[in-house]
């Protein structure tokens, strides 16, 4: 006689009643009406495997300390000269001593918007990288409010972007729905990051067709050289200005630091047999001559370079959407060069 099945219910986890057994505990076959969860060995396992990434303590940075310095004493210098010169003046004409005052009191006007302006921007690039770890921290721990404090802060972040007034809406109209933690993310990657990961595709295939056909036109290899690096600075300006960074000065030095430092981590510094195989395997090199093949090889080394930068400066990590693949890049670029290739007259 089989034993009667017992109807699904549903239950409180922390009620009294409620037993939750390890998967190694031995069966218990006392009967006191406690419902007893015994879950999985895979599930288990599966769930211990799950933990937060953990977050390095930055070192103490010495040559930071030393420029610190160097600055103080280089404004302290500036300042006593100018204050020397300023009292100079009060010793030979009183109307230039108060214009050159006047003077003084713009530059330093000046000076102070403009140290602010650049602070401003590295806390920024700073709040989009620490949006990004929480949010890799909530996707892997499946943690609800975790993951509903990165759709609050990444709200904020674009909240003067009326062209994500829409996509701002809808997120926080489904994230009422939602329970899981990675979910949310998704839904963030899916109103959000979406309509910003296509334009930042359009500028790096953009900036990779004008260097592989500037570059392949091209008669001096030094106006190559120049060309791509402007290229690849404005890519990396244009792709942290799209995701919400203020990329000028300073900040701009940091992003292009970090978007390095992420193709050495990735291996794409050394990239260029890896873009030579991916030419041959699409048949693109025995169709261009080699003027355009160069072209195109600096093209695809820029749209690397662009990748990068999108990885560093995109405030969400890549959950549910797929990122840009250099091989759809390389279909772009080698038709351009086909193109660019039967428009050029023979001899």
């Amino acid at each position: 006689m089989s034993e009667e099945r017992r109807r699904p219910t549903a239950f409180r986890l922390g009620d009294p009643k409620v037993l939750v057994e390890k998967p190694d505990a031995p069966e218990d076959t006392r009967d006191d009406g406690r419902t007893v969860i015994r879950p999985e060995r895979e599930e288990a396992e599966e769930t211990a495997l799950v933990s937060a990434p953990t977050l390095k303590r930055k070192p103490f940075r010495f040559g930071t300390l030393l420029i610190s310095g160097l600055g103080a004493l280089v404004t302290l210098g500036i300042g006593i000269w100018i204050t020397d010169f300023v009292l100079g003046l009060f010793a030979r004409n009183d109307a230039l001593a108060y214009l050159a005052l006047a003077a003084a009191g713009l530059a330093g006007v000046g000076f102070v918007g403009l140290v602010s302006r650049e602070l401003f921007a590295l806390m920024r690039l700073a709040r989009i990288t620490e949006i990004r770890e929480e949010a890799e921290a909530a996707a892997a721990r499946d943690d609800r409010e975790a993951a509903r404090k990165v759709l609050g802060q990444l709200v904020s972040l674009y909240a003067g972007r009326p062209e994500l007034a829409r996509a701002r809406h809808e997120l926080s109209e489904h994230a009422k729905e939602i329970i899981d933690g990675r979910d949310l993310i998704r839904l963030a990657e899916r109103d959000v990051m979406a309509p910003l990961d296509m334009q930042a595709r359009t500028l790096i295939i953009g900036s990779a067709r004008r260097v592989s056909i500037v570059t392949a036109a091209s008669p001096r290899a030094v106006v190559d050289l120049l060309f791509v690096l402007y290229e690849a600075l404005r890519l990396v300006r244009g792709i942290g200005a799209l995701y919400g960074g203020r990329p000028t000065g300073l900040a701009l030095v940091r992003l292009l630091r970090l978007t390095v430092a992420h193709l050495a981590v990735t291996g794409g510094v050394a990239v260029t047999d890896g873009l030579v195989h991916q030419i041959i395997g699409h048949g693109v090199a025995a169709r261009l001559s080699a003027r355009l093949g160069e072209g195109v090889i600096n093209g695809l080394m820029t749209a690397r370079i662009g990748l990068a930068a999108l990885d560093v400066a995109r405030p969400l990590p890549w959950i549910a959407a797929e990122p840009p693949r250099m091989g759809d890049i390389l279909n772009v670029i080698g038709g351009s060069g086909r193109r660019t290739g039967k428009e050029r007259p023979d001899g």
